[in-house]
């Protein structure tokens, strides 16, 4: 058995980034994202489809073209290559779980928006 905590895991401000890589070469990544009202990544896209798991709080998420809103127990699927991004629109934190299928994350950042992320040089 393998056991970390959330709080050793690396922090770009909106979110904790197991890297499976980094974790006995797992095949999945994920972000524990606690992301502020407004806060979320600009549009991105991976060449590995990514899901997303809404705890708490409500976030409007663009996958290609489509734009939804997402509340607690809402579970997204964008698949590979799509572009996507997402906001918290609620008035408290937006609790989330983004599970990468790839042992690490590989990000191509292809705009920033007010209120986003900025694009991290790791990912």
């Amino acid at each position: 058995m393998y056991v970390t905590r959330q709080e050793m895991l690396q922090s770009d401000g909106i979110a904790h980034e197991f890297r499976g890589a980094e974790h006995g070469g797992l095949p999945i990544s994920f972000l524990l994202v606690e992301a502020e009202p407004g806060r979320g990544p600009s549009l991105h896209r991976h060449d590995y489809d990514e899901i997303l798991i809404v705890q708490e709080g409500r976030a409007r998420i663009t996958v290609g073209g489509e734009e939804r809103e997402l509340g607690p127990g809402d579970i997204a699927v964008v698949p590979a290559g799509v572009p996507h991004g997402f906001v918290n629109v609620g008035d408290g934190p937006l609790k989330q779980v983004d599970i990468h299928l790839s042992p690490r994350f590989v990000t191509e950042w292809l705009a920033s928006g007010e209120g986003s992320a900025p694009p991290p040089a790791r990912r």
